[in-house]
């Protein structure tokens, strides 16, 4: 009899786009991101967007946009 394995949603590449655009129902904002997968990714960072809406990850170079 075979195993059935069970459904794993794919995460997202990380580090893939240089521009996100996230909202505020998204804060706080980290990079990788959660729908990212971070074994191949560098250490996770939170960004400080709210006061002035962009932010850039200090180990990819990634930019980040607060959207409406």
């Amino acid at each position: 009899m075979a195993a059935v394995a069970a459904a794993v949603p794919a995460k997202a590449v990380p580090n893939a786009r240089k521009t996100y655009e996230v909202s505020r129902a998204e804060l706080p904002v980290s990079c990788p991101m959660p729908d990212m997968s971070v074994w191949n990714s560098h250490p996770k960072v939170y960004l400080p967007i709210e006061a002035t809406g962009k932010a850039k990850c200090p180990y990819c170079g990634a930019d980040f946009v607060l959207v409406n």
